[in-house]
């Protein structure tokens, strides 16, 4: 009978532990409470259209680092931001991607009035607040024309920023317009030059000659210094998904300098307004004027110039050496209270 006691005992043992070997331990921060949908987050912001909805999606987790990022084009996609994982991710930098209204995966109303910097300013406002953006986590690259989106959304919202970072932008369109046409035009064969701008005075930007052009001349040395057979997928990826609407109703058919509703935009007085620690990055070969974009670092009231020698308008791939160790630096040293840029007062 004792014998039969202690079988059992052993019996219920092994049971006991085979079930707790069987049961699945729920994650320390339960994330069970909600559905998780990988980051993605969807913004429902106001607009004098009405309500539309953003798309948003958060990569990492860091409370005091959280890096917005504004695509460029206009009506390019956040596709192409997708190499700073590579290099943000071991850094303990979370990235948010945003498609702006109108780009990828966001709604497009299809209305060319909504096409406007100051509404665009207010929706990345209200993406912030929704974000839980603060002054002590709040991070914001813009590069090209996000950069132009960067620099006045800070000239309104600076208060709620950490850092700014302003990748391939010059802060003044008239100013890109010339360099574009007494810097970059001449370095064509003046052949190829010719009727490129026979083309452009004709209006005929759907001309296939215009673009077998300018993809070997213009794109493959000004854009992204690859052959354009080549370019990274993450790149060609975005760049096939362009709102058209956006980009020629904003930035106009040209690809040299700005003829659309951008083309007076200039705010490089205004440029001592902004306080924020700021990051201006440029590329020898750019689009923009790396001499500009130098000097705008010497403008704001705390800024930092970094050029990448390799790179050009997407510098982000084609001098990936200079470009990140560069902006994590930056970023590094501001969210520990050691950057210390030109003071410029």
């Amino acid at each position: 009978m004792k014998n039969l006691i202690l079988l059992l005992f052993f019996l219920i043992f092994i049971s006991c532990n085979n079930q707790s070997n069987n049961t699945a331990v729920a994650p320390k921060n339960d994330l069970y409470k909600e559905v998780q949908t990988g980051g993605v987050k969807i913004i429902a912001i106001e607009t004098p259209k009405g309500k539309f909805n953003i798309w948003t999606k958060s990569i990492g987790n860091n409370p005091k680092i959280k890096l917005l990022l504004l695509n460029g084009g206009p009506g390019a996609t956040h596709e192409y931001f997708e190499c700073f994982e590579n290099f943000m991710l071991p850094e303990d930098v979370e990235l948010i991607y945003y498609d702006q209204l109108g780009c990828g995966l966001s709604d497009n109303p299809k209305d060319t009035s909504m096409w406007d910097l100051g509404r665009f300013v207010e929706e990345v406002e209200q993406v912030r607040v929704a974000l839980n953006l603060n002054k002590d986590n709040f991070y914001l690259l813009g590069h090209s024309w996000g950069g132009i989106l960067a620099m006045q959304y800070a000239l309104k919202y600076q208060q709620n920023l950490k850092g700014l970072i302003i990748s391939n932008m010059m802060s003044s369109c008239p100013a890109y317009g010339r360099y574009a046409q007494e810097v970059l035009a001449p370095q064509f064969d003046p052949k190829i030059l010719d009727t490129i701008r026979q083309i452009e005075a004709a209006g005929d930007f759907q001309n296939p000659k215009y673009m077998e052009l300018l993809l070997p001349n213009f794109y493959a040395k000004h854009i992204c210094r690859f052959p354009v057979d080549k370019w990274p997928e993450p790149v060609s990826r975005s760049f096939a998904k362009i709102n058209q609407s956006l980009y020629v109703t904003m930035q106009g058919p040209s690809e040299f300098g700005i003829g659309g509703n951008l083309i007076a935009w200039d705010v490089s007085k205004e440029l001592s307004n902004i306080k924020t620690p700021t990051l201006t990055i440029g590329g020898k070969h750019d689009t923009m004027d790396p001499e500009h974009m130098k000097w705008m670092s010497t403008q704001v009231q705390n800024g930092r110039f970094l050029l990448c020698t390799e790179g050009s308008h997407m510098s982000m791939y084609d001098d990936q050496k200079n470009f990140f160790p560069g902006l994590i630096q930056f970023i590094k040293e501001v969210d520990g209270g050691l950057f210390k840029g030109t003071i410029n007062n």
